[in-house]
C-alpha cells in the first residue's frame, strides 16, 4: 500500500512539473518595419522584439512583456528550419493580421530559425 501510494504521489509531482514547464504554442512570421509602433510610437526599442496577436496583445496590455520563444519545427512542412536557439523578444507592436502568436522582428526571428521558412511553429512562455 505504501509502495502504491509513493508511486502516485510522484506521478503527480511529474504530472504537475510538466504542464508547469510546457509553454503556449503557436505560429512566428517575422518583419522588418519595426517604428511606429502601437506601443511606443516612434521609440526605437532595439531589434529583439515582436507584434503580438490580438489575443496576446489584449487591447496594449502586453505591451513591454518579454517573451522566450523557441522554434519547434516548420509550419509548412519539408525541413527542418529551427537552429535550435531561443530568443526573448519585448512585445512592441499588435500584428491584427496574425493568426498565431507573435510577428517577430526579423533579427529575432533568424536567430531561432533559417528566414527561407517565412512561418514556424513555436513554444513561448512569459519571462
Amino acid at each position: 500500500m505504501a509502495n502504491t501510494l509513493r508511486a502516485l504521489m510522484m506521478i503527480a509531482i511529474f504530472t504537475i512539473l510538466a504542464s508547469v514547464t510546457a509553454g503556449d504554442t503557436g505560429l512566428a512570421t517575422y518583419y522588418t518595419t519595426y517604428v511606429p509602433s502601437a506601443c511606443y510610437g516612434y521609440t526605437d526599442e532595439g531589434t529583439m522584439i515582436a507584434a503580438a496577436s490580438p489575443a496576446i496583445y489584449n487591447n496594449g496590455a502586453a505591451c513591454g512583456r518579454m517573451y522566450q520563444v523557441t522554434c519547434t519545427g516548420a509550419a509548412n512542412g519539408g525541413g527542418y528550419p529551427c537552429t535550435g536557439a531561443s530568443v526573448t523578444v519585448k512585445v512592441v507592436d499588435l500584428c491584427p493580421g496574425c493568426q498565431g502568436a507573435f510577428d517577430l522582428s526579423q533579427q529575432a526571428f533568424a536567430a531561432i530559425a533559417n528566414l527561407d521558412a517565412g512561418v514556424i511553429q513555436i513554444e513561448y512562455d512569459q519571462v
